[in-house]
């Protein structure tokens, strides 16, 4: 089992931002920038070839909410789609990054960061 299975079952904490019947979204734990969050389909896919489209279709909805959302709460200038597949692909589950960009970026802790999306 990876570890977004087990993040999915509970049996590793996470910093969820958002969570539906097909899907959660979580904050990277080694973001690139703040407020890199990941949305990860509950049910296991290995990559972008194993993946229902309606369910791809449904974590582009989803992504495209959370870049809204990251643009009003941490006034981010820009946001990067990135998902990643065969060798390049870390962990063997489906995942797709919203990574937001800043015209300058002081490193903020996650819990604050996590702070300013919820509230």
């Amino acid at each position: 089992m990876d570890i977004f299975c087990k993040i999915i079952n509970g049996e590793i904490p996470s910093k969820k931002i958002y969570e539906d019947n097909e899907v959660i979204v979580i904050m990277d734990v080694n973001p690139r920038a703040n407020g890199h969050l990941l949305v990860i389909p509950k049910e296991h896919y290995k990559d972008l070839l194993d993946i229902k489209q309606d369910t791809l279709n449904h974590i582009l909805e989803v992504a495209k909410e959370m870049s809204k959302l990251l643009i009003e709460k941490l006034d981010c200038k820009g946001i990067t789609l990135e998902q990643n597949n065969g060798i390049n692909q870390e962990v063997k589950h489906f995942h797709l990054h919203i990574i937001p960009a800043y015209d300058k970026q002081e490193k903020i802790e996650i819990d604050e960061i996590f702070d300013k999306i919820i509230n």
